[in-house]
């Protein structure tokens, strides 16, 4: 057998999946009254935005297919100790559209010959909106503090005051600080939902040649108006207090 036959026989590897079981664990837990750090839920807004944006195509367009979005937010901060959140994103489009061929003898008075492209662009976005109602405080940010002190010095002065007289000052050769700093919880964002109503118009629409059909033209800058409705979670960090006076799982009971 030959090297090249036993290495191909050697990577023929059979496998089958089948079933296996698995044995719950019951987790050991602490009881009586705690105290834990989690996200908690400053406040759930829906916010909206209104974009204009001009986008220019890399050809003519004759028509388009489709449009994909996605929102994608890329700041999302909440700005203690005020209620003002500051929204920074874009919207993914994927455009699909048709070009007219570059084969002009490929059109006739009764069809257009076109090849189906996309382009992918990024249309930029960003407000400040107020959150009038929080579902729970947030916890504001303790301010750093820095204090100056110094001590008493005692020197002789020079000729021309009384003997028994000194001087009583702070030394100037000397620094003396106490500084605090606090490392706040900052509150952050997650995106639940978006819906966005989009109108996109034309505005360079050119009739094909003679040889067309009728109404046929194509265009490379379109203007497209969007309403961009955005569902988030604002979202703090805080200490809570919670009580359990067992820790039995009562489902176990039902079973």
């Amino acid at each position: 057998m030959s090297d090249s036959t036993k290495k191909i026989n050697d990577c023929k590897v059979t496998t089958t999946s089948c079933g296996c079981e698995n044995k719950p664990h019951k987790p050991n837990v602490s009881i009586g009254k705690l105290i834990t750090k989690v996200p908690v839920v400053l406040a759930e807004i829906t916010l909206q935005v209104n974009v204009d944006a001009l986008i220019d195509f890399p050809e003519p367009v004759l028509e388009i297919k489709d449009i994909k979005k996605h929102v994608k937010l890329t700041q999302c901060r909440l700005l203690l100790p005020t209620n003002k959140l500051f929204v920074k994103g874009f919207v993914r489009k994927n455009i699909q559209y048709a070009s007219p061929s570059p084969e002009i003898e490929n059109s006739t008075t009764t069809s257009v010959a076109s090849d189906i492209h996309s382009i992918t662009v990024d249309v930029p976005f960003q407000c400040v909106t107020e959150i009038d109602h929080f579902l729970t405080p947030p916890v504001m940010p303790e301010f750093n503090r820095r204090n100056e002190f110094d001590f008493l010095i005692s020197k002789s002065l020079p000729t021309g005051f009384p003997e028994k007289d000194e001087l009583q000052t702070n030394d100037l050769s000397q620094f003396h600080q106490e500084s605090t700093q606090y490392y706040n919880e900052i509150p952050f964002c997650e995106l639940i939902s978006s819906k966005i109503i989009e109108w996109d118009e034309a505005i360079d629409r050119v009739a094909l040649p003679t040889s067309s059909p009728i109404g046929e033209g194509y265009f490379t800058k379109i203007e497209e108006k969007m309403v961009v409705d955005i569902t988030l979670k604002v979202l703090q960090k805080q200490q809570i207090r919670v009580a359990s006076t067992t820790n039995d799982d009562h489902h176990d009971e039902d079973c």
